[in-house]
């Protein structure tokens, strides 16, 4: 149980790693927000994937829908995270779940 523990941060702290993107001037752009992060790790473990980053996020007090682009084409997917740090499985936003 310890050994998928450790495995699980060193996921999410490998997935996290790469959330930042730069802007053409060079500027980093914000850190993700803690829903942001909860959808992007999400995200990464349902499509064995992690190339990802926010799209968009729109706060809610119910809920902060995230849109995460995923690989090189950014396949848009879509996750919900509440503030208890929960999230909603996600789901593919191009062809039902799938990519």
């Amino acid at each position: 149980m310890k050994a998928i523990k450790i495995t699980a941060a060193f996921f999410a702290a490998f997935v996290l790693a790469g959330c930042v993107e730069e802007s053409g001037s060079g500027a980093a752009s914000s850190a993700p927000t803690a829903a942001e992060q909860a959808c992007l790790q999400r995200v990464s473990i349902e499509t064995n994937n992690g190339d990802v980053s926010v799209i968009r996020s729109s706060f809610s007090e119910a809920g902060t829908e995230v849109i995460v682009g995923v690989g090189p084409q950014r396949a848009p997917w879509q996750c919900v995270a509440y503030s208890d740090g929960s999230t909603t499985r996600p789901m593919s936003m191009t062809n039902e779940g799938f990519l």
